[in-house]
């Protein structure tokens, strides 16, 4: 055999001998292997100092436990799985949401996969596929329904899950939701300020929970504001944005139907715009929007409309917390979080999220 052939046989042994192991940091920090393993666990018994001079070593050589030997030892993968349907990343809610749980496991043992799927199909697959290969410690879901057979499921199996929304289902697990009642109560206070009187609402699809919630708002916001409200079920929050503002110019053509609009979404926001544009019509000008919106992009672009911020990337982190807790065996009603914007306030103060359990009164 040839010097290069040997060479070409050594070669992948060598970049295996080379990964950083729990031997590599103890020889870098002058400690015990079996400190250093402890400190990578966040043991309660390892000072902080040291945690941190583990933690730094670590990251600076590109230290990763191998799961598939974690997994052997302990039972555990690490894992926890996101599972996130398509039409979520059209509407712009992935990349915070991931972003935000990221920024909580990155202090844990624990590291994120997303599994996506197509909410026309079986939402019970990806949660089956999790349970059944043992491919995850715990599961985060979303767009949740009333009866949930997800939230049911894995119940059922007492499997570890955080909900970004709530169930009407009678059963007590983890959740994380943006009062999307309040939202739209208060969307329909600030335009009747405005002088709006006659309100359509952009609204969820009628499947979803979060749809209950803000029609109840803003079906009670009619009521004790004394407005009307203009029936706009044609399309929903899934309907395209072509879609929408084709059932938008239908409705705002004629221009004494329509003076205030509510939309649940920013995405949503925009398809409203250019139909009221392609109506001759201009906001702020007989007409005015308040939106939902996860970013501050609409704020920027079309400051005449009135937003309220949902911070997607919170919700993130208060679901990785609420996923860790269960795994940790916290009880399920200590993991349960709603956040809105403050009431009438700016960008900046929107974005400090009030975390309570809230009702409108």
């Amino acid at each position: 055999m040839d010097d290069k052939a040997k060479d070409a046989r050594t070669e992948p042994k060598a970049a295996v001998d080379a990964r950083p192991t729990l031997k590599t940091i103890a020889f870098m920090t002058g400690l015990g292997i079996t400190t250093v393993s402890r400190a990578l666990k966040d043991a309660p018994d390892i000072g902080m100092e040291t945690k941190e001079r583990v933690r730094l070593v670590a990251r600076q050589i590109g230290y990763h436990p191998n799961r598939a030997g974690v997994r052997l030892r302990t039972g555990k993968t690490n894992v926890i799985s996101l599972i996130l349907s398509l039409e979520e990343e059209i509407m712009g809610l992935t990349s915070p949401m991931v972003v935000g749980i990221s920024e909580v496991l990155a202090t844990t043992q624990y590291h994120l996969i997303v599994t996506p799927y197509r909410a026309k199909g079986n939402p019970l697959d990806p949660v089956h596929y999790v349970l059944d290969t043992g491919a995850a410690d715990g599961v985060i879901i979303s767009r949740t329904e009333p009866n949930d057979p997800r939230v049911a499921l894995m119940l059922e199996r007492n499997f570890p899950f955080a909900t970004h929304g709530r169930t009407e289902m009678n059963l007590v697990h983890p959740y994380h939701d943006f009062d999307n009642e309040r939202f739209a109560y208060e969307a329909v206070r600030r335009l009747v300020e405005k002088g709006r009187r006659r309100i359509m609402l952009l609204q969820p699809p009628p499947y979803l929970t979060f749809h209950l919630h803000m029609r109840s708002g803003f079906e009670k916001g009619i009521r004790d504001f004394g407005a009307s409200a203009v029936p706009f079920g044609q399309v929903n929050l899934d309907s395209t944005l072509v879609q929408i503002r084709e059932a938008a110019e239908d409705v705002l053509a004629s221009p004494d139907l329509v003076d205030g609009i509510v939309s649940g979404s920013g995405s949503g926001a925009v398809a409203l715009i250019a139909a009221l544009e392609a109506c001759g019509r201009k906001l702020g000008d007989g007409i005015d929007m308040v939106s939902k919106e996860p970013h501050i992009f609409l704020q920027w672009l079309r400051p005449e409309v009135m937003t309220m911020r949902e911070d997607i990337r919170l919700a993130g982190r208060e679901l990785a917390k609420a996923v860790i807790g269960r795994i940790e065996g916290r009880p399920a009603a200590d993991l349960q979080s709603l956040s809105y914007p403050l009431p009438g306030a700016g960008d900046e103060q929107q974005q400090r999220e009030v975390l309570a359990l809230s009702a409108i009164r």
